[in-house]
């Protein structure tokens, strides 16, 4: 028997691979281009499987409008475009792929430090435009000895704070569903929110999108800060208030911000964060290297062609976990 894919994700995955393994598998695929709401409840309206991106809607109305859908797979690692309790509700496997970029996504992380720590940036704009002055960057700090902060410890934070260790950073984390136990295998402390931000000099965001964590770091988080704190973000960009950002670095309360996420992608020209210099920002490509692309397409095909004939997936998605 045929089974029907529906392939919402042509820029972060290779259709063509992912053409392969499910033609593989007995399955003949559709490419869906619009990621509107309605356009997914058509093209699922007697599909079998869904293939999607972070930006295709699959909500409790896409879940509940086809008879025919058996999984979601989600070509990525969060999962906060797909209703998961519809889902559950309507018998129907959620997939995604939670370890295809760990590497990428921490080394993106740290990037994002250094350049804010370094103010490589604006050093990089003042020599351009032909000013050759060490004091365009002050104050910088030494980051030996200082403390980064991870929100969320799951496989990214933890890759990260294995790569600070050569830095000679004591690092702490928040994250209630990680054991202190567990932590102390990466030599992190376990720490509660509030005691996060009391002691962090950097904070790098690791947590996914839930309600949970919608707006967690807003204008009361960034007035706990030291002034000289900067916040790094590779998670969601809804996780992190944009506005209270935006006031919080006009007013001194914390030095700078890489951001990788945002609420809005891609931002609006005229957003005052993208005018700012002590404001490193990039497009959403923290996840992205030729490798983690092949790994991505060929997991998440995998995983949807299991489920489709009737086999167990190697990811699904745990919705007692969302953190982890």
């Amino acid at each position: 028997m045929e089974h029907t894919i529906v392939l919402s994700d042509t820029k972060t995955i290779d259709p063509r691979t992912q053409s392969e393994i499910l033609e593989g598998a007995g399955a003949r695929v559709e490419v869906l281009d619009e990621k509107t709401e309605d356009a997914v409840i058509e093209a699922v309206s007697d599909a079998d499987g869904l293939i999607v991106d972070s930006i295709t809607p699959v909500t409790a109305r896409v879940l509940e409008s086809s008879e025919t859908l058996k999984v979601v797979g989600r070509a990525g690692i969060g999962v906060d475009n797909v209703d998961l309790i519809a889902a559950a509700e309507q018998g129907i496997t959620v997939v995604h792929v939670p370890d295809y970029c760990l590497d990428e996504v921490s080394t993106h992380a740290l990037s994002l430090l250094l350049a804010c720590a370094r103010n490589v940036p604006l050093h990089d704009r003042r020599v351009k435009e032909g000013t050759w002055d060490w004091r365009e960057g002050r104050p910088l700090h030494r980051m030996r000895g200082r403390t980064l902060g991870l929100a969320g410890f799951g496989g990214i934070a933890r890759r990260l704070a294995a790569k600070v260790r050569a830095y000679g950073m004591e690092v702490i984390a928040y994250d209630p569903h990680v054991k202190a136990t567990e932590m102390d295998h990466y030599a992190v402390e376990k720490v509660g929110f509030e005691e996060l931000l009391d002691r962090l000099d950097y904070l790098s965001v690791h947590t996914p999108l839930f309600e949970e964590s919608r707006g967690m770091f807003s204008t009361g988080e960034f007035e706990r800060m030291s002034d000289d704190a900067i916040v790094v973000n590779t998670a969601r960009g809804p996780v992190v208030d944009q506005d209270a950002l935006l006031a919080a670095l006009e007013a001194g309360e914390i030095a700078r911000a890489g951001l990788d996420v945002l609420e809005s992608e891609p931002p609006d020209p005229e957003d005052p964060l993208l005018a700012r210099e002590d404001v490193v920002v990039s497009p959403h490509t923290a996840w992205y290297s030729e490798e983690s692309r092949r790994d991505l397409s060929r997991s998440v095909a995998s995983d949807v062609a299991a489920v489709v004939n009737g086999e167990s997936p190697t990811n699904p998605v745990d919705i007692e976990l969302p953190w982890v």
